[in-house]
Parts: structure tokens; sequence; C-alpha cells
């Protein structure tokens, strides 16, 4: 990260710039379990004063709630309260967390508005960093399930397994359900109801702009051809159809990208790429032990584990779809 050029991150609509400064290490408890996590909290406001942020005056000084998830609260206590104690000592605020499994607000209070700010700071860049390790509980797609498509993914996969049913790892229990055959836009990790509500209200607010790029119409999609996931096609553990408008315009592309954009800027979803890779899974090996694997949610993108995972050699796959 450069000094001059630091990272910005996206809080609950504010901008924070992460500064470099020493690793700091949080320990939290989590079934019994200890872990240790080393982060660096320093940020500060970058797009307004971090006294801009609105905050409820009282007799004895300044206070505010922010809501958090009660599967979060762990990371603010830490273990033994560790974690929560050295926060309220450096920022000379007192931190009120619900108890655990009861959602709620974390309440922030102090006699000055800056400890308050600093304190709420860095209990916002805990949370966010911490959410990013969840697995995700739900996905922003596109369903690919007309009857259409559905006869000629079932064509394929006769193809594959009556062709190369002797290659390495093909078997049935590797290809995608028909019937929840999507375009995969995002992943999220949604902790209650609340956010799922606002996730909700979110993709409502989409339909505007969807329907500025299609001109209120459909948008007809075609698959153009299939591609694997990494850079050997006989090590292989997502096979995905490559979807495209008709048209052969980019409207796809850019109704995925704002959904994408849209979402990120509210603080649910994080931006892995510049771009949306556009893509409908039709073999994954994650199926090989769980057909449902996909329904229950995940490892966050970027740290799969493929410990459990039995790769497929797609080499002659790839040419039953050239035929």
């Amino acid at each position: 990260m450069e000094v001059l050029r630091p990272a910005l991150i996206n809080i609950n609509g504010r901008i924070y710039r992460k500064n470099t400064t020493k690793d700091q290490t949080y320990q939290y408890e989590d079934d019994d379990e200890e872990e240790d996590f080393s982060y660096s909290a320093s940020a500060e406001c970058a797009d307004e004063p971090c006294d801009a942020i609105p905050m409820e005056q009282t007799e004895k000084g300044y206070r505010y709630a922010i809501d958090v998830p009660s599967v979060l609260y762990k990371y603010i206590i830490g273990k033994k309260g560790e974690t929560r104690k050295r926060l309220e000592s450096e920022t000379k605020t007192s931190i009120n967390i619900p108890k655990q499994g009861v959602e709620g607000q974390i309440v922030i209070t102090g006699q000055q508005r800056a400890a308050v700010t600093s304190a709420l700071t860095r209990v916002e860049l805990l949370i966010e960093s911490f959410r990013r390790k969840q697995p995700f509980t739900h996905f922003l797609s596109f369903a690919l399930n007309d009857s259409e498509i559905q006869d000629h993914f079932l064509k394929f996969k006769e193809g594959v397994l009556g062709q190369c049913a002797q290659d390495s790892g093909i078997e049935s229990s590797i290809f995608q359900n028909p019937a929840k055959l999507h375009l995969t836009i995002g992943t999220l990790a949604l902790l209650n109801d609340m956010e799922v509500t606002r996730a909700c209200e979110l993709l409502q607010q989409c339909q505007g702009f969807i329907k500025d790029i299609t001109g209120g119409k459909p948008l007809p999609l075609e698959v153009v051809g299939i591609e694997y996931m990494n850079d050997d096609p006989s090590m292989v553990d997502v096979l995905y159809a490559k979807v495209q408008p008709k048209d052969r315009s980019d409207k796809l592309q850019v109704i995925a990208d704002k959904l994408v954009e849209h979402f990120v800027a509210s603080g649910l979803m994080t931006k892995e790429w510049d771009r949306v890779k556009l893509h409908a899974t039709v073999m994954n090996t994650l199926f090989r032990k769980d057909p449902s694997a996909e329904d229950k949610g995940g490892p966050v993108p970027g740290r799969q584990n493929v410990r459990d995972r039995e790769s497929f050699d797609a080499q002659n796959v790839l040419k039953v779809r050239d035929k």
C-alpha cells in the first residue's frame, strides 16, 4: 500500500483512509477456542471531517448507537472482554454491548465528541474486517432456469457422462441442478433479519436503472460457450457457461456492474473485481459431497478451502461442447 495513496474503506456510507500503522493483535473466543487476529485500527475520514458524524448530545457528553449483528459482538468484546477494555481505555469512552444472541445496538458514550468518534471508527473498522471473514449467506443472481436452457443443459450433461465418464473426477453428482441454473452477480453475508430486509430494499431500488438500460423491455440472452476457472484443464473445480445478450450489447455487463456498485456502496457487499465476471456454474466439485452447497453459503471469495475437493479432468468435456 502506498503511503500517499492509502486504501479507502467504505463503512456505512462513510469513506475512511486506512493508514499504515503497526498491527495490533485482537483475541476473541469462538466455541471455547481462542483465535488471534492482527489488524491495523488506524483510520481517518476521507470524504468529510469525522466531526460531521451526527451524534446525540447528552447531559454527560455524547452518545452514538450503531446497529451490529449479534454474531459480530464477540469480536468487539474480545477474549475475556480485553478488546472492549482496550478500546474504552484508549478512547476514554464506555462501550455497551447487548447480550450475545440478542439483536440490538452497540452504544458508545463519552464526555468528548472526538473520543466517541474515535471509538466509533475503531469499532466500525473491526466490524468491517471481521464481516469480511464471514461465509456468505446469500447471493445476487439472475435465474437461468428457463425450460429451453434446462433442456440444453441436460443434453450437455448426457453428452459429458456418455463420452467422458472414464475421465478423472467426472460423475453425475458434480453437475448443477437444472432448476437452480443461475447467473451469479455477487455474494453477500447477511447476518440478521434487518440486513436481509435492507438487501431486499436495495434490490427494489435498482429497478429504475435496469429499466433505463433495457428500455423497459426483456433482454434475451444466450449461452456462448463454457470455460474453466483455473489454468489447467486437467485439474478443474468449476466449469461455467458464458452468457451474453443476443444483440451482443454490453447491457448485461452494465446491469451487473451497477448492481454490485449499488450493494458495495451500502456496505453489504465487498467488491472483488473491477467488473463482474458473468458466469453460470454448470459443474462444481463442491456438489460432489453436498448438492446444496451453494444454497448453504460458503467460504469468503478468494479464501476457498480446497482440501476436501476432488478436481476433475475437463479436457474432453471442452471438446464435447465444441462439437
